[in-house]
C-alpha cells in the first residue's frame, strides 16, 4: 500500500478506501482484475486507507495519474475539504474520481464534490435521471414512496444536482465483486441439494420509521402463504443462512435502505429464485434484474405476493430457468473484461 508506483506504469491508480465490508466490495475488483486493467490501460494500482489520508498523508503514494477515493457517506465539510487538499497536494495532476459505495440511489454529495472530481462512480442509479434533484419525503426515493403510501412522517429533502454533473456519473459494479461472492460465482452453476423449503424470508423489521413500516408490510405479506414450507424469523450465522438458501426454492428479498441487497446476490449464488419488489427503475451492471428472466418482480405494495409465489412453486422448469440465467449473468461477467470496460471513463483522458 505504501510502495511507490512502478515508473513504467502508463496509468497509476491510487485508491483511497474505507476498511469495511461494503466499501471494500468496490475496491477488491481493482486487485482481482488487475491483469485486465493492465492489458486495457497499462494500469498499476496502489491503495491507502482513508484515515491515513485524513490524518497523515505523507506516507501515501504520490505521482498518481488517477486518484479514486471513498469517504463516509455523511463526511463533514471540513474533513472532505482537508482530504481533497491533501490528495491534490500529493498528486497535483491526477484525475479525481469519487467511489460512492452507499446503497441508496441518491446523489446527496453531488454539489459538494462536483467542483473537485472528473468521474463519479456509483453502484446503481435511477434509470430515469430526471428523478435526481427532486424534493422527496425522507432522503431517498424509497423513503419518499413508503412515507407517502404508508403515511409515515418524514422531513422533505432535496439534493441539488449541478449542471452537467450527470455527465460524470458512471455505473460501477455492485456486490458481485465482493470476495465472499466473487469466488463462488466464478464456479460453474450447480443446482444443489433437494430444495425442500418453499420460501426463505429472513429479514430485519426494525429501523428508521419508513424502513420499519416497509419491512413490516413485507412481513405481513407472509400471512397469505403460511400453508407453505417457510424459513422465516431472525437472522442466522452466514454459513447457516447460506446452507438454508441452498435448500430453498424461492428467496424473498425486500428492499433495504437501498434497492440492491446482499441477499439478492446470495440467493443467486445459492441457486434460489430471487423474488423482489420491481426493479425496473434501477440501472445496475451487470444487469441481472430482468423480470421473469433472472428475477421475479412484485408490486411495491405486494398485493400480488401470494399469486406470484404460488405460480413459481407450481413450475419447476420456470424456476430452474430463472435461477440458471441469473447465475449465468454474474458468472459470465466475472469471466469477462466487463469490469475493465466499465472503468473506461475512469482512465479516459488521464495524464500518461
Amino acid at each position: 500500500m505504501t510502495m511507490p508506483f512502478a515508473t513504467k506504469a502508463k496509468q497509476r491508480l491510487l485508491l483511497i478506501s474505507r476498511d469495511d465490508r461494503i466499501p471494500q466490495s468496490q475496491i477488491f475488483p481493482f486487485y482481482f482484475f488487475a491483469e485486465s486493467l493492465q492489458d486495457h490501460y497499462g494500469a498499476a494500482v496502489r491503495e491507502g486507507p482513508l484515515q491515513r489520508a485524513l490524518n497523515d498523508h505523507r506516507h501515501l503514494p504520490g505521482n498518481a495519474t488517477i486518484v479514486a477515493f471513498q469517504t463516509h457517506y455523511d463526511i463533514v465539510d471540513a474533513d472532505l475539504d482537508r482530504l481533497l487538499r491533501r490528495l491534490r497536494h500529493r498528486n497535483p495532476d491526477a484525475r479525481m474520481v469519487y467511489l460512492d459505495w452507499s446503497a441508496p440511489t441518491d446523489l446527496r454529495n453531488a454539489a459538494r464534490l462536483d467542483p473537485h472530481i472528473d468521474v463519479y462512480i456509483k453502484k446503481h442509479v435511477l434509470r430515469d435521471l430526471s428523478g435526481y434533484g427532486q424534493t422527496t419525503l425522507g432522503d431517498t426515493n424509497l423513503a419518499d414512496h413508503y412515507a407517502r403510501r404508508l403515511a409515515v412522517p418524514e422531513q422533505e429533502h432535496r439534493f441539488t444536482i449541478p449542471p452537467a454533473f450527470l455527465d460524470k456519473l458512471v455505473v460501477g459494479p455492485s456486490f458481485v465483486t465482493a470476495p465472499l461472492l466473487l469466488y463462488v460465482l466464478m464456479q460453474p452453476f450447480t443446482s444443489g441439494p433437494e430444495r425442500c423449503i418453499d420460501l426463505q424470508a429472513r429479514f430485519a423489521t426494525t429501523g428508521t420509521p419508513w424502513y420499519q413500516a416497509m419491512r413490516r408490510e413485507a412481513e405481513a405479506a407472509l400471512d397469505s402463504v403460511r400453508d407453505l414450507e417457510l424459513a422465516v424469523g431472525g437472522s442466522l450465522p452466514l454459513y447457516r443462512f447460506m446452507a438454508e438458501l441452498r435448500r430453498t426454492k424461492v428467496c424473498f428479498s425486500p428492499f433495504g435502505y437501498g434497492e440492491v441487497c446482499w441477499r439478492d446476490f446470495e440467493a443467486v449464488m445459492a441457486g434460489a429464485v430471487l423474488l423482489k419488489p420491481d426493479m425496473s427503475h434501477i440501472e445496475t451492471r451487470p444487469d441481472f434484474f430482468r423480470a421473469w428472466e433472472t428475477y421475479v418482480p412484485l408490486r411495491w405494495d405486494r398485493a400480488d405476493f401470494s399469486t406470484t409465489l404460488r405460480r413459481l412453486l407450481q413450475d419447476d422448469a420456470l424456476r430452474s430457468s430463472i435461477a440458471e440465467r441469473a447465475y449465468a449473468v454474474l458468472h459470465d461477467y466475472l469471466h469477462s473484461d466487463g469490469l475493465a470496460l466499465q472503468m473506461r471513463p475512469l482512465f479516459a483522458d488521464s495524464t500518461a
